[in-house]
């Protein structure tokens, strides 16, 4: 497990291109028959995947947690972007065809995923965050988490919006959890931008097709930077930072949040103008 410490506004501005991908953008985050995981400093998260292939794979523990288990004092979110495979739980399997998700809550102290098949590998996408009290693991398919069309076409951001972990939603400590499905013909996503300095965000980005990239927009709204982002890499957004992208082709994403403010719509808007 990678540890990576958190960067200051004024420190990130004098980075270079390396140095910004160093720090904030996760690559290779799937890898066959592995659990990929990076612990941020940013309200404690962890991003992490797994793509069981030949094997069941294990959710492992790791010694920087001074912890039993994994999810002793944490929380764990799981959304499948790849085929159909399953998440067993302290014994109990569920399940998970492609952008269903799964919540598990504090105290599940085993966890494994498997695929149904190796041609066709389920892809698991993991978010975790520190976790103050135990809620029910539970299961939420794309068809319940309540998908809403929003943007428009001729801003190039007509998109669907599911959201699985929030206060109406599958509840939970502080993670708050859900993605995002751009249409065809539709590039840019979060934009008009915004910030939320009570709390982290990480997005995911997948379906990139592999010639394709994202630039994933971010830093404070006065001071914006770009990382390139292809199929299946992650971002770690500072709470003092925008996030958002554009695509040379449309593409999807999971977004996820923890920190102090566990409602999804607190956020403070930027208008286009005032970006710089």
């Amino acid at each position: 497990m990678e540890i990576r410490f958190q960067n200051s506004p004024k420190e990130t501005s004098r980075m270079n291109t390396k140095e910004l991908r160093e720090n904030f953008h996760i690559p290779a985050l799937m890898q066959d028959d592995q659990v990929q995981l990076v612990y941020s400093h940013y309200d404690r998260v962890i991003v992490g995947g797994v793509k069981p292939y030949s094997k069941a794979v294990e959710l492992p523990n790791h010694t920087e947690l001074r912890a039993e288990y994994f999810l002793e004092r944490r929380e764990l979110g799981i959304i499948n972007v790849g085929g159909n495979g399953a998440v067993e739980a302290d014994g109990e399997k569920f399940t998970l065809s492609k952008l269903d998700c799964l919540y598990l809550g504090k105290g599940v102290k085993k966890v494994s995923f498997t695929s149904d098949d190796k041609n066709a590998p389920a892809v698991f996408y993991l978010l975790s965050s520190p976790a103050h009290a135990s809620y029910p693991t539970r299961k939420l398919t794309k068809e319940e988490a309540s998908p809403t069309e929003m943007g428009d076409q001729t801003t190039a951001n007509r998109r669907t919006i599911y959201k699985y972990i929030h206060a109406d939603g599958i509840k939970s400590a502080q993670l708050v959890m859900g993605l995002t499905v751009l249409a065809s013909g539709s590039v840019w996503n979060t934009m008009p931008a915004h910030v939320h300095t009570r709390r982290m965000e990480a997005y995911f980005y997948f379906d990139v097709p592999e010639q394709h990239r994202v630039f994933h927009f971010m830093g404070e709204p006065t001071e914006t930077r770009h990382l390139l982002i292809a199929n299946h890499e992650a971002v770690v957004s500072p709470p003092w930072s925008i996030h958002s992208g554009c695509g040379t082709s449309n593409y999807s994403f999971i977004w996820g949040m923890a920190g102090e403010n566990y409602v999804y719509t607190d956020m403070d808007a930027v208008a286009i103008a005032d970006i710089r």
